[in-house]
């Protein structure tokens, strides 16, 4: 796949994850164990796209972001694997109400939202850059439509 299709599928793959996570049903095991696998999903494709990135010549700023994506993909990752064990169910945390499970599931929403919104970033800051849209200012109050392909020119051999 082209590097823009895998930016752009990690957003989707995160948003599916979210659909699992919201999702009421009697037998949670299912759902479960398809969120576990997307989850390794989206850390494997949070560092491939990394790496894919740091590769290229695009602007430092989304190579930064891409890698704190990882980051974020990893300790998503490490949050849900205490989470699929149930670590600190049992334990409250004084003077807030919760239990080091549900601080834990808290922080585990909080980083999957910032993988979502970071992996959009880059997705669409690559997808400029590569397309050179950064330099072709529109004029104010214009919004542009969609550019239309040059067309190719077919040359036949006799």
């Amino acid at each position: 796949m082209k590097t823009w299709q895998l930016l752009y599928a990690m957003i989707w793959i995160a948003f599916v994850e979210f659909l699992l996570a919201m999702t009421p049903t009697g037998d949670r095991r299912p759902l479960v164990l398809a969120h576990i696998g997307l989850g390794v999903g989206i850390v494997v494709l949070a560092f491939v796209n990394f790496t894919r990135l740091r590769a290229t010549r695009v602007p430092g700023r989304v190579k930064r972001i891409a890698k704190s994506t990882a980051t974020l993909s990893l300790a998503a990752g490490v949050l849900g694997v205490l989470l699929a064990v149930r670590f600190g169910a049992t334990w409250a945390l004084p003077l807030v109400g919760i239990t080091v499970y549900g601080a834990i599931a808290f922080l585990h929403v909080v980083n999957a939202f910032a993988i979502l919104t970071q992996a959009a970033a880059v997705a669409i800051a690559y997808d400029m850059w590569e397309d050179r849209e950064f330099a072709k200012e529109t004029e104010p109050g214009v919004v542009p439509g969609f550019p239309k392909p040059e067309p190719t020119v077919v040359i036949q051999k006799g």
